[in-house]
């Protein structure tokens, strides 16, 4: 949530700027905002409204050079989207622009003990922020009053500070929420994401909780929060810029489903020793030393931690647990002797699954992180970690990430399992298959035009099929803005099914032989009631009227192809209402607030 992107160099900082918060646009947002300095002068102009980044473009001035600014796109926590409330805040003086990431737990206690006198203009946390720092800054160097600021803040934040006295110099710290530094020679980029640095800086360098740092010019300073300098690591930055472009598609949502098959691929190619699975050592130890695994995530990493659950339990018989992420953090279940807990992220950044991480470590429980980002701090701070490689997923709504996970977890159960299928192969043939679904999604289209009329709509399926239908109706959800919710098909009997009525929308996933019959009994029950059903089977136990049929691939993977359609589903959902597909309202890709 959230996006910081500042700069200080020779460059032109409003390209910079305005350029990288575009990158960042997947972070989700409502407003955005931008501080600039004019290169001729000392004079400071601040543009900042609600809506997206375009909006902001419009209303910038383009008239004066600028070498050095801080912008940002927010996310409402305190305070509604409007223009009062959106980054830049500046201090009580002026002095002090500030823009953040995060929320401030105390920041009331702040104002009624620390800012008594202080005029607000926002209804935001992070005033507070600036007007302590020009408080302080009276009294001791900038540097400092940052510092002492940083000390009296509790939750998380990323920030990034201009001083207007001083233009030569842009401050940055954070806690908890991401924040790192792009380096070129030419003048140093900070920012939320290595994303928003890529085409201005080859390296960059994470930084850590409670650390700040001071930049001037091309040269910088980390310090912790007491002012001793710390060492920190540069690394490359080795995204390629085509990856963070929509190309020839018409969203990023359409060019992440389409890529999916090379995802599988790229996973075989890194994992694999012809039919050997490589992994850590430590990792597979971690796991076969361990008497129950507990999967923590959310959203859709939740559901691909469900199909995880399965993987684990019939492949390598080992009990696991799925467990909401922002529920597990303050609400931890009676543990098994030697649990293993296994973190599922997208961006590796999810407040609710770092607060789960924090208190596990102070347990001494042992960790592991599955994430599409080795820089990521729950990476970073997990015992043990595996990257999904995946690739830049900018679409808020997860595809190609989720059945990345999926994949990642089969393997690591196949590595503790009898191994009786021949995994490699077994995953080159999801990925032909979900390229033979690719290639209906004109089908698909049409189809979704015929059904989809309604404002709600229900997936039902059993087993492992009723996992998928939790991914499916929150794809659907996401970004059609369509009422939908997945259902055990034989739950709708008991309470649901009052939902249905003429026309309703009912979309049945069956992949499996023991249990085709029993949801096909479902189906009945909710058509005889006026639904319109859509279904969703595999070649092997399809019956002639059903609408999408798959290829069978090993039962436990039919998750990775049942998922394609109804990714089409929403996408051509949302496409069909006009929707901004790839940034829905309201949502973040990367939640860094609990």
């Amino acid at each position: 949530m959230c996006g910081i992107v500042g700069y200080l160099g020779l460059k032109d900082a409003r390209e910079i700027i305005i350029n990288g918060l575009k990158r960042l646009e997947y972070r989700g947002y409502d407003s955005a905002g931008i501080a600039l300095k004019d290169c001729d002068s000392n004079h400071f102009s601040v543009f900042k409204d609600k809506g997206r980044v375009a909006h902001l473009e419009s209303i910038t001035d383009y008239t004066f050079q600028s070498c050095l600014g801080i912008g940002h796109t927010r996310w409402a926590t305190h305070g509604e989207p409007n223009q009062v409330n959106s980054h830049p805040h500046n201090s009580a003086k002026g002095r002090f622009f500030v823009v953040h990431n995060g929320v401030i737990d105390n920041y009331k206690e702040l104002k009624s003990t620390k800012l008594k006198e202080t005029v607000f203009e926002s209804d935001t946390d992070t005033e507070v922020i600036a007007h302590l720092i020009e408080r302080y800054s009276y009294k001791m160097s900038v540097s400092e009053a940052i510092r002492k600021t940083m000390s009296l803040l509790e939750g998380s934040y990323a920030l990034a500070i201009i001083d207007t006295e001083d233009p030569n110099h842009l401050y940055a710290c954070k806690n908890k929420s991401p924040l790192l530094l792009g380096i070129n020679d030419d003048g140093i980029i900070i920012a939320s994401d290595v994303m928003a640095c890529v085409g201005y800086s080859t390296q960059y360098v994470p930084l850590e909780d409670k650390t700040f740092v001071e930049i001037d010019g091309a040269s910088y300073t980390i310090k912790d929060i007491i002012g001793k300098e710390v060492p920190h690591e540069i690394k490359t930055i080795d995204i390629d810029y085509f990856n963070i472009e929509k190309g020839e598609y018409s969203h990023f949502m359409l060019k992440e489903i389409n890529e999916q098959p090379a995802v599988i691929r790229t996973i075989i190619n890194e994992y694999f020793d012809g039919d050997k699975v490589i992994l850590n050592g430590k990792t597979s130890e971690a796991i076969a030393m361990s008497d129950r695994l507990y999967i923590i995530a959310a959203g859709t990493s939740m559901n691909a931690g469900f199909i995880g659950r399965e993987l684990f339990e019939k492949m390598a018989n080992i009990p696991c647990e799925v467990h909401i992420a922002s529920e597990f953090a303050y609400n931890m279940p009676l543990l098994s002797k030697k649990p293993l807990f296994i973190f599922i992220s997208q961006s590796g950044e999810t407040a609710d699954l770092r607060a789960g991480l924090v208190n596990i470590k102070a347990k001494g429980y042992r960790s592991l992180t599955i994430t599409n980002v080795k820089t990521s701090t729950l990476a970073r701070e997990a015992d043990n970690f595996v990257e999904i490689h995946a690739g830049p997923e900018i679409a808020v709504a997860s595809t190609k990430a989720y059945t990345a996970q999926i994949v990642i977890l089969a393997i690591l159960a196949y590595g503790l399992s009898d191994k009786h299928i021949d995994l490699r192969k077994e995953l080159s043939k999801v990925a032909i298959s979900i390229e033979n679904i690719i290639d209906k999604k004109d089908y698909i289209e049409q189809l979704v035009k015929e059904y989809l009329t309604k404002r709600n709509c229900f997936y039902i399926g059993r087993g492992i099929d009723y996992y998928s239908c939790l991914e499916a109706s929150l794809k659907l959800k996401e970004i059609s803005y369509i009422q939908t919710e997945g259902f055990a098909a034989g739950e709708l009997k008991h309470g649901t099914i009052a939902l249905i009525e003429k026309d309703t929308p009912v979309i049945a996933i069956i992949s499996q032989r023991s249990i085709n019959k029993n949801t096909r009994s479902n189906l009945n029950e909710v058509k005889s009631r006026g639904a319109k059903t859509l279904i969703i089977s595999t070649r092997s136990i399809h019956e002639s009227d059903d609408q999408i049929v798959i290829d069978d691939v090993f039962e436990l993977f039919s998750p990775l192809l049942t998922v394609i359609p109804a990714q089409f589903i929403a996408y051509y959902a949302a496409l069909e209402r006009g929707y901004d597909i790839d940034k829905p309202r309201n949502l973040a890709k990367s939640v860094t607030v609990e």
